[in-house]
């Protein structure tokens, strides 16, 4: 049977009514079948598209990852929030004169550069003060230590004084410069081959790699009593930031893990991202004060603590969803985050939340757009049938279901003013980290 592409007009005609019924199911079908083919497509493009558009300032990919085409700044911060310049409170670095320097050095004035007077015997009547600050001339100094050795006179043996503890061989460095060479490579990230060069050119004198690694394990070893103390102060915090970081260790994958809040930072490296390495820590598993983080779900298993979201994160995946899919919803709620953030900003001390009228208010509008965005991101059609788990969704389906699941988490600065807006203190103390090759 010919496809009805391949008759003309005139020919259509001459066809049977069964036949023409045929010819018009198949194309039916055909014509279905090209529907699905390019609707499979459509979601297949949009999901390269969105690929494609995401980068640092739109969804949570480091900077980092932009690559050499970076792209054109756009901070979510808006205007006049903070002044250009040294912010209130920070206190200034002005080099200023001390009462009493070190060394103090006389300019005098032989003769007068006017008359060529002499004005050797003459006083001064004053003085006009200038200051330099510098370091000394730095050298390595060498201690040596000498242990007596003398022969007891009751029973003849030979006896030898103790040298001290940390004084093990003939020649070594001392704990100072060992203490600095870890500092350089451990706080400083300096690599530790250029640790020893730096300490070279400083000094004359540099320790080797294998030594800046002893040092380190020494120094690992003698913080254990403080890391252990910090830890059970951040399992007792009422708020408490988390996070993690991919590093490579001896070239595998390995995560950083943080804890901190705005004077404790408690870190510690796991194989694994989600729970085993976070129950690693030690902390997120007693934890049961305010837990602020980002939206990986492996955090939501520790149930003994409050779970609140980095709105930082939401406000980039607005912005991504305003770009690639111009959904009104997404700019409102945007919007919306700001403004409460800016009231709670504006509410003077002692106040510990908005006023439960304020409250109510931004409840309703959040839900309200919470409902907006759902309608817009309605199902078109059914899942196809027999696939396994749960049906793949859309990026602004799956942000606005996690907003309207954690309403409380997002919003959780406005109803406690000890939770932050977002999770930038635990992003900033591992931001080094995502900095290294």
């Amino acid at each position: 049977m010919p496809s009805l592409e391949q008759l003309d007009r005139e020919q259509l005609h001459k066809l049977d009514k069964e036949t023409l019924i045929n010819l018009l199911l198949v194309a039916l079908q055909r014509i279905d079948d090209l529907e699905k083919q390019a609707a499979s497509q459509a979601v297949t493009i949009q999901k390269l598209q969105d690929q494609l558009a995401k980068d640092s300032h739109n969804s949570s990919k480091p900077p980092s990852s932009d690559g050499l085409k970076k792209p054109k700044t756009k901070s979510l911060r808006q205007k006049g929030q903070r002044p250009i310049g040294s912010q209130p409170g920070h206190k200034g670095g002005t080099l200023k004169m001390v009462a009493e320097p070190h060394h103090v050095q006389w300019h005098p004035v032989a003769h007068c550069p006017h008359c060529q007077t002499d004005l050797s015997a003459v006083a001064a009547t004053g003085y006009e003060r200038r200051q330099v600050f510098d370091i000394p001339p730095v050298q390595i100094e060498v201690t040596e230590h000498q242990a007596e050795i003398k022969q007891c006179p009751g029973c003849r043996q030979t006896v030898k004084g103790q040298f001290p503890a940390d004084v093990q061989q003939p020649t070594q460095y001392g704990l100072r410069l060992q203490a600095q060479a870890s500092y350089f490579n451990n706080y400083h990230f300096i690599p530790l081959a250029r640790t020893e060069e730096l300490l070279t050119d400083l000094y004359g004198h540099g320790p080797s790699e294998p030594v800046v690694l002893e040092a380190n394990l020494c120094l690992a070893e003698n913080i254990k009593p403080s890391i252990q103390s910090i830890q059970q102060q951040l399992q007792q915090a009422p708020v408490a930031h988390f996070d993690e970081s991919g590093l490579r260790v001896e070239k595998q994958l390995h995560w950083l893990h943080v804890a901190s809040t705005e004077q404790l930072t408690h870190y510690h490296v796991h194989r694994r991202r989600g729970q085993e390495g976070m129950k690693a820590g030690g902390i997120l598993p007693v934890f049961k004060g305010q837990a602020v983080h980002d939206h990986l779900p492996a955090y939501l298993h520790f149930d003994a603590c409050q779970h609140d979201f980095c709105n930082a994160h939401h406000l980039r995946e607005l912005k991504f969803i305003e770009e690639q899919y111009q959904q009104p919803w997404a700019v409102k709620m945007a919007e919306l985050l700001l403004t409460i953030k800016a009231e709670v900003e504006a509410t003077p001390a002692p106040a510990l939340s908005l006023p439960p009228e304020r409250l109510t208010f931004y409840e309703a509008a959040y839900d309200k757009l919470i409902a907006e965005g759902l309608q817009a991101n309605q199902r078109t059609e059914e899942p196809p049938p027999k696939k396994r788990g749960r049906p793949k969704q859309s990026p602004p389906k799956n942000l606005l279901d996690r907003l309207q699941k954690h309403k409380s988490g997002v919003l959780a600065f406005m109803y406690d003013f000890r939770v932050p807006f977002d999770n930038n203190l635990a992003e900033r103390d591992v931001r080094m980290i995502k900095s290294l090759p």
